[in-house]
């Protein structure tokens, strides 16, 4: 009995594997959206081929009701330049979800990308409408006003956007505003908020040392240039106005040095050849003054800026048929301006044709007066 009782004290349970819980089975999405994901996924990586043949599968299984397909589709046909394709598909995903704002949104921006600004805001109110604080729709907004020169309704939109959600671009679309309104004063203000607000951006920067040169405050403008060229050396518009600051105060070689940056940056720049050209003329070597305003004149031939200093470096170099043609040229494109009428009269005097001569004097002092 006794070892019975032992044999049965000592006795071990078998040991057995437990059963293995069988991982829940991953819910099917439904077939409308079953390969959104993988649609996202090469439209990332920028594998638009492959995406196209994905939305083309996907779309044929829901019968053209994939909302999703249609929208990255859409998205594909504008990087591609087709835009009133584009604005179709994106028509039918606005069909599809008329309470997405997104949907709107992009209907609005392939309308604005064909010129159609007016239709593109009534679809940008729309999405307002659904979404008030979005930045971009009122950023939008005024872009599309700035475009149909409603600059009262562009200011109020792009102050609202400014509101929603500080953007680099949106001072800058404001101080254009400002300054085709002819508001140089608040241009400045918004672009000494956006420094304030961007201190880096080398663009604001630019423009704000430039209307500074502008109004002739050098010492504001220099400043502002400067800043712009440390954070960025090869600003070509920087260099340019900085260049043409030192020009103005007959530092013609350092401001040749500077247009040389400016040279590797943008060779085909009719502004550079034109401060290189009057460069020249200030250390008196007319002939390659006139080398480079020529090239200056064949890449913007209807720049009245570059004929007029065609004509002036003719008339010292006393070539007074050339000089008359460039300045009859300026006038052609600039008809009030008397200086140009003086520097034609004194070309027709010396080619003793006295009676134009005058007129072109009368001409200039009436304009002057």
């Amino acid at each position: 009995f006794s070892a019975c009782l032992v044999c049965h004290i000592f006795q071990l349970p078998v040991a057995t594997e437990p059963k293995k819980r069988r991982a829940p089975k991953a819910p099917e999405l439904p077939i409308v959206e079953r390969r959104n994901w993988l649609i996202h996924q090469h439209y990332i990586l920028k594998d638009y081929d492959t995406c196209k043949v994905i939305i083309k599968d996907q779309l044929q299984e829901t019968n053209g009701m994939c909302e999703y397909a249609i929208y990255v589709q859409a998205l594909i046909l504008r990087l591609e330049g087709k835009i009133q394709q584009s604005l179709e598909l994106f028509q039918s995903c606005a069909i599809l979800n008329p309470n997405s704002a997104d949907n709107l949104k992009q209907v609005a921006r392939s309308l604005f990308l064909l010129g159609k600004h007016k239709a593109a805001i009534e679809f940008y109110h729309e999405a307002a409408r659904l979404n008030e604080n979005d930045w971009e729709i009122s950023h939008n907004l005024g872009l599309c006003y700035f475009f149909i020169k409603d600059f009262k309704y562009a200011e109020e939109h792009l102050k609202i956007a400014l509101k929603i959600n500080k953007h680099d671009k949106t001072f800058m679309m404001l101080g254009k505003v400002h300054l085709l309104a002819g508001e140089t004063d608040k241009a400045i203000e918004v672009y000494k908020k956006a420094v304030e607000f961007s201190p880096e951006n080398t663009e604001l920067l630019t423009t704000l040392g430039l209307l500074f040169l502008q109004l002739g405050k050098y010492q504001k403008a220099f400043e502002h240039l400067g800043n712009a060229l440390t954070f960025d050396p090869n600003n070509y518009k920087a260099i340019l106005a900085a260049g043409s600051m030192m020009q103005t105060h007959g530092d013609f070689d350092v401001a040749m040095n500077k247009y040389r940056v400016a040279a590797c940056a943008v060779p085909e720049s009719p502004p550079l050849w034109n401060n290189i050209g009057m460069c020249f003329f200030g250390k008196k070597k007319y002939v390659a003054a006139i080398s480079c305003l020529k090239r200056a004149h064949y890449l913007s031939p209807f720049d009245w800026k570059v004929l007029y200093n065609l004509g002036l470096v003719h008339l010292t170099m006393q070539q007074y048929a050339s000089a008359f043609h460039f300045l009859s040229a300026a006038i052609n494109l600039n008809p009030r301006m008397g200086e140009l009428y003086m520097l034609l009269a004194v070309a027709l005097t010396n080619l003793e044709d006295y009676e134009n001569a005058t007129r072109s004097y009368e001409q200039a002092v009436t304009l002057d007066e």
